[in-house]
């Protein structure tokens, strides 16, 4: 953070003391120097000092959030009937709890050998053990409803308040614009407000991102996150406003339908309206991030914009940061495609990045092999009342096809 102390460029002695991390060929087109920024108004040029008004705006963001989860989701989660499911506790054994604590989660054959001498159990046994204390651990459904209704609720606010400050100015409408007397071009207050607020935001979840829930896409992510602050880090250092604008406009449009429709997951009764959203979302995933982000951001930043500079070193970082984040996009787009055929054959559960992996049917079949300080036949009914459900309406059905026929038969 130490160079984003530097807040002002003057002339003379002071540009001379300038880091070379400042160096006008890194940040400005060719033949414009910082004296030529000073044609803008203080409150209109973005300094790099204003970043640090993220901090405080970051550690707000997880407060907001901490009051949020504890005291407005649960209430919207009753509503939307998300409840935890009934937990499996398994037997109290200090040998293996020191293990998983200390050691490791997932112990190998080896381990499992020791183990067995160590506790005197089968190996049947202690797998089962871990594999239910893993499941123990996961998160329950209404901390996953609180996480999805927070980053819904933001994702609305910041698209709405983004659209309302971009739908007059210019450039929204003609990307040339966005380049117009480039980098000389003065900032709007409610702009910098709108940049403040984002990367306060994903400064917050990278705050949180050990605490929060871990997904099969974890580690994608974390570089999503890192690159999206310092690409509006940059990009408002750059003077890239007005482009940079656009790119969250442009994100923001599909990660709430995407949130709205985790929260309908994880709510009862509402299979149809979480189907229709998926739907909704495929389609402006696609949109948004394989059509309109290549063919009108990726080519407004690599093309459009040497209409008014020759590139400089500003320019190929900016577009690196942009094609991370289009990797990330088709990345993403397979694994929504990975779903499309469970969604066509009814069979779609839970989307590709659930954190639930496929040990839940393990654990069903080891339920009557352990033992548990809750009653285990109860736990056994609560996993397999869906299909015995089903189970005795299609039987009720048999029996009373097979009734009718009889009686035709006998009335023949």
């Amino acid at each position: 953070m130490g160079i984003f102390l530097f807040g002002t460029f003057g002339s003379g002695t002071q540009m001379e003391m300038l880091p070379d991390v400042w160096r006008e060929d890194y940040w400005l087109p060719t033949g414009v120097t910082w004296e030529d920024m000073d044609q803008l108004a203080q409150s209109e040029r973005p300094l790099p000092r204003d970043l640090l008004v993220a901090v405080p705006l970051a550690l707000g963001f997880v407060l907001l959030r901490y009051v949020f989860e504890r005291f407005c989701a649960p209430p919207i989660g009753r509503c939307l009937g998300v409840r935890n499911r009934l937990r499996v506790t398994v037997a109290p054994s200090s040998k293996l709890e020191s293990f998983y604590t200390q050691q490791s989660t997932r112990p190998t054959q080896s381990d499992i050998l020791h183990l067995m001498s160590l506790c005197g159990k089968t190996q049947r046994h202690i797998e089962s053990w871990f594999r239910l204390r893993r499941h123990q651990d996961k998160p329950c459904q209404t901390k996953k409803f609180g996480e999805a209704a927070w980053r819904f609720f933001f994702y609305l606010t910041a698209f709405a308040g983004g659209l309302a400050c971009l739908i007059d100015t210019p450039w929204f409408w003609d990307r040339r614009e966005c380049w117009r007397q480039y980098p000389v071009q003065p900032m709007q207050r409610r702009h910098y407000w709108y940049y403040m607020l984002e990367l306060g935001f994903y400064g917050s979840l990278l705050l949180r991102i050990s605490v929060d829930i871990k997904r099969k896409d974890f580690k994608e992510q974390v570089i999503h996150h890192l690159a999206t602050v310092f690409l509006i880090s940059f990009s408002y250092c750059a003077n890239y406003i007005r482009i940079g604008t656009l790119v969250m406009l442009l994100h923001d449009s599909a990660d709430i339908l995407l949130e709205a429709a985790k929260m309908f997951n994880y709510g009862s009764g509402w299979r149809k309206v979480c189907d229709v959203l998926f739907v909704v979302f495929a389609a402006v995933f696609f949109l948004s991030r394989l059509v309109i982000f290549p063919s009108k951001i990726i080519h407004t930043t690599l093309v459009l914009s040497m209409e008014t500079f020759q590139p400089f070193v500003g320019y190929y970082f900016f577009n690196i940061l942009l094609m991370v984040l289009q990797g990330l996009h088709v990345f993403w787009a397979a694994l929504i495609l990975r779903m499309v055929p469970k969604f066509l054959t009814g069979k779609m559960e839970k989307d590709e990045r659930s954190d639930e992996d496929s040990e839940l049917e393990e654990d069903k079949e080891d339920i009557q092999g352990l033992d548990y300080s809750q009653n285990a036949s109860e736990v056994a009914q609560n996993y397999k009342l869906p299909p015995l459900s089903n189970n005795c309406v299609l039987n009720h059905l048999t029996h009373q096809r097979a009734s009718i026929v009889d009686r035709m038969r006998k009335a023949h």
